[in-house]
């Protein structure tokens, strides 16, 4: 402590809560305050970082240009690996979306129904039952999903843009990274040998979605 280096780093930190609902709270109150300090941003996330991403989105939809989710949290509405309970009854979150027409009840705002999966590679799937609400702030963002080849998500990713096009989103896109030649990768890409060809993946789409 006292290095400027590590308080540059150590001023970026927090405490996780135990309370997985209530640090959403938090990090979507410090997410919004950033995004109005310095966006606009194309919004890179990952993991348990990407389940905060949503709600920044949906608070400040004309500050984020364009959204990357690397294996974010999920998938929609239920944990997987370690439990499969049901933790975010909003879908991609624990705490209120913005959705049309606007849920009546907070604890149960979004009826859900199982899409079973055709293949033994991937895992069933839960959506919205229809008609579908719609998430009004986050339809017209550019939504990027990425998965690695070898991580747990590869089972489940593909669930997220099943649950963003029903609800309205037109410009989502599912990448799994096997698919375009760039393989073995797991849940941490940043830290393997391949991550520069990663990284020219991602600008390359950010170029193409905003233009930049």
């Amino acid at each position: 402590m006292g290095d400027p280096i590590f308080d540059a780093y150590f001023a970026s930190t927090a405490q996780f809560l135990a309370n997985g609902t209530q640090q959403e709270v938090t990090m979507k109150s410090a997410g919004i305050k950033l995004l109005d300090k310095i966006g606009p941003v194309v919004l890179i996330a990952h993991s348990l970082g990407a389940l905060y991403a949503w709600s920044w989105t949906d608070a400040r939809p004309d500050l984020v240009k364009a959204l990357i989710q690397i294996e974010p949290k999920g998938p929609p509405f239920r944990e997987a690996i370690f439990s499969t309970d049901l933790t975010r009854p909003w879908g991609l979150t624990s705490i209120p979306l913005t959705f049309s027409l606007a849920p009546s009840n907070s604890s149960a705002p979004l009826t859900m129904k199982t899409v079973p999966t055709t293949s033994s590679d991937r895992a069933d799937c839960i959506i919205q039952d229809e008609p579908a609400k719609q998430l009004t702030n986050l339809k017209n963002i550019p939504i990027l999903i990425e998965t690695g080849e070898a991580s747990y998500h590869a089972v489940y990713d593909y669930c997220f843009e099943m649950f963003l096009k029903q609800a309205g989103c037109v410009n989502v896109y599912y990448l799994p990274l096997a698919d375009i030649g760039i393989h073995g990768n797991a849940h941490l890409q940043f830290l393997e040998k391949n991550s520069d060809s990663i990284a020219d993946v991602l600008e390359r789409w950010i170029v193409k979605a905003v233009g930049v």
